[in-house]
């Protein structure tokens, strides 16, 4: 679904101005300090930067696949620190819930992540496999009505802010593209335990 002309001109407009009156004068304190303001992050909220591509029944803005690259183009006129800090909630982070979860899982997470309450994060890659998705490591082992996970994680976007990682990890005995499976895990899970993050080249801020 997509915003009628107007409205999605609106949008755009607020968007332009937020960027260059609000974010591009603070780039330096992002980077030298590490961490976006929370003041910003709550003005991104309200925004509804964090919900872009969430349906609206969702509690999402609903933009079509155009729509959502003209605003995140904007975003990329200032540090790629702000669109990382919504860039998984309205990417890999919620659409694996959008496509193929429950109406539970929908009706639980989607409105949370689209309100930027709830940071969404993806948990692909590893240490031994890249982001080759045929050779992960990670586990996951039926134990009555739960799984249990066991693996490595690395590169993790958003991981120390993440309240939701969609964790993807290998099932049974199958092989290939049947083999893994995508589990939600909250991030309070009893044995999940996150690394020091890495300082990145060319980003900082997040």
């Amino acid at each position: 679904m997509s915003l009628d002309p107007t409205t999605f001109a609106a949008l755009l407009s607020t968007v332009r101005r937020f960027v260059r009156e609000r974010l591009v004068p603070i780039e330096n304190q992002v980077a030298e300090f590490g961490s976006i303001p929370e003041a910003i992050i709550r003005q991104m909220r309200e925004l509804g930067l964090y919900g872009l591509s969430i349906p609206e029944s969702y509690g999402g803005l609903g933009l079509n696949m155009e729509e959502e690259v003209r605003v995140v183009f904007e975003l990329g006129y200032t540090s790629p620190a702000f669109r990382s800090a919504v860039g998984t909630n309205i990417g890999i982070g919620s659409q694996a819930i959008v496509i193929d979860g429950t109406e539970e899982q929908r009706h639980h997470y989607l409105p949370r992540l689209a309100s930027g309450e709830l940071v969404g994060s993806f948990a692909l890659t590893e240490p031994d496999a890249g982001s080759d998705a045929l050779a992960l490591k990670t586990r996951a082992r039926r134990d009555g009505d739960h799984y249990v996970l066991n693996g490595t994680k690395r590169y993790i976007t958003n991981a120390p802010v993440a309240g939701l990682f969609t964790v993807l990890a290998k099932t049974g005995n199958l092989e290939g593209a049947s083999s893994i499976s995508c589990f939600l895990v909250d991030a309070n899970t009893a044995g999940l335990v996150l690394g020091k993050p890495d300082k990145k080249m060319g980003q900082a801020g997040l």
